[in-house]
């Protein structure tokens, strides 16, 4: 946690901008796995983290603008509680730490919210991603299912993205050291990354670090020799000598923020030259985008230039053919960059998105693409300082979209799907990094983690 006036000021700062009503933040409840009592690991609502510094289920908060009061909701354990789960600090006690001023039970937030709706007055809150949310709104304001997503409050929304966009010294500190775990799990991945071992190994490996440095996993891993599947959950293959494992994972800090990093480790130790040549391309993609990254240059951009890279490579390989930047406009790079270059960053690994992308990477004049590809791309719009995101090119041989775009003839004109065919046993290849956006430039967020071939090579034989 950070001071109790970090948190006051936060809260100060979201009445200025939303300017009345009552805002209404709910914390997540725990969620059963396959009973009740089974739960999956519980994580807070990152907004409710951000403004309320809480990090136990069974809360909710209200702040009143007009009449500037701001109540945390919920109950003292009873014994029974204690006995199952232990002893926590009274709910007054939980207020100091984010300097809240009052508190009260949680049977009393209806009361109020019946009141405020009473008389009118407008009460803000949320888009519900979870369906406990869904269900807490009913009951409170008589909003049902799509109901209440289509009732949130944009202005609500556009607040708190107008704060948790832009990082403070203290974040920052917080993403680098999630990114210096990130390091140590890389490290401890690549010397475990063998012939004969299985992915699940190495997700254990990452996982021994992430605990042992008092966090977690900031999302669950991605941990595959099949790489070319994009979000692949499966960690069950055995890894043979020169297969290439992608591994995409991240660290949370106990300050809750997050770090998002992959790299390709080849199995063995040494990358083939098919594979050396693969790879090349998609460094020499991730460092042009990073180099271009400034304050008001548009990500779209950014974005736009890694597939220019991608094609001019391709292109010299022989697997596309014609004008590159038509090609580009065309999007028949998207056979083999069917995804975003990358996302905002912070206390989610997707940051805010249950904010809607369109508030958080997108702009008025400046609406996503309906393009294959290019349309996965969760920022585009102007980067500014303080932000801090990821950059993560990758290139993919998926044999079903290879078959189908070869069958239908999709951009014939600079896919020479006979050369591709050489490369359909390539899989898939990505790089990643975290990317704070400062008033000069860049800066790329903690101590380097190998990504060069020779540095991969070296780390995997170490």
């Amino acid at each position: 946690m950070f001071t109790p006036d970090t948190y006051r000021a936060r809260r100060n700062r979201l009445k200025k901008d939303v300017g009345s009503g009552l805002l209404l933040f709910l914390g997540n409840e725990e969620v059963g796995m396959n009973y009740t009592a089974n739960i999956y690991p519980f994580r807070q609502d990152s907004t409710f983290l951000y403004f309320w510094a809480i990090d136990q289920p069974g809360v909710a908060a209200l702040i009143d603008i007009d009449q500037d009061t701001e109540t945390l909701f919920g109950d003292d354990q009873t014994v029974t509680d204690v006995v199952w789960s232990g002893p926590l600090p009274a709910l007054a006690a939980r207020c100091a730490p984010a300097g809240i001023a009052a508190h009260a039970a949680s049977s009393a937030l209806a009361d109020r919210l019946a009141e405020a709706i009473r008389q009118g007055r407008k009460v803000h809150f949320l888009a519900p991603y979870r369906a406990e949310h869904n269900e807490i709104l009913s009951a409170l304001l008589g909003l049902h299912g799509t109901t209440a997503r289509a009732s949130r409050s944009e202005a609500f929304h556009k607040a708190i993205i107008a704060q948790r966009s832009y990082k403070t010294a203290e974040e920052v500190a917080d993403l680098d050291a999630a990114v210096n775990v990130s390091k140590k799990m890389y490290a401890a991945a690549m010397r475990a990354a063998r012939p004969g071992k299985y992915e699940y190994e190495i997700v254990a490996e990452i996982a021994r670090v992430a605990l042992a440095h008092g966090g977690r996993f900031s999302f669950p891993p991605i941990c595959s020799v099949h790489g070319e599947t994009l979000h692949n959950p499966y960690y069950r293959n055995q890894m043979q000598a020169g297969d290439l494992m992608i591994l995409d994972s991240g660290a949370e800090t106990a300050h809750y923020n997050a770090s998002d990093i992959t790299r390709t480790i080849p199995i063995g130790g040494t990358f083939t030259a098919q594979q050396k040549l693969v790879y090349e391309m998609v460094l020499r993609a991730q460092l042009a985008a990073i180099d271009a990254l400034k304050p008001g240059v548009r990500y779209l951009d950014v974005h736009l230039l890694a597939a220019r890279s991608f094609a001019t490579d391709l292109t010299a390989a022989g697997l596309m053919k014609g004008d590159v930047d038509e090609a580009v406009a065309a999007g028949a790079h998207a056979l083999f960059f069917p995804h975003g270059l990358g996302h905002m960053l912070g206390m989610d690994v997707h940051d805010m998105e249950n904010l809607e992308e369109r508030l958080v990477g997108y702009r008025p004049g400046l609406e996503r693409s309906t393009q294959f590809g290019l349309g996965y791309l969760r920022l585009a719009r102007e980067v500014e300082p303080g932000f801090v995101l990821t950059v993560e090119p990758g290139l993919y041989f998926i044999p079903a979209l290879i078959d189908q775009w070869k069958a239908d003839g999709t951009h014939a004109a600079f896919i020479n799907f006979a050369e591709v065919e050489k490369f359909r046993d390539a899989r898939g290849y990505r790089i990643e990094d975290d990317v704070l956006v400062t008033e000069g430039g860049h800066r790329v967020l903690g101590q380097p983690i190998p990504k060069t071939v020779a540095d991969v090579e070296a780390a995997c034989r170490s």
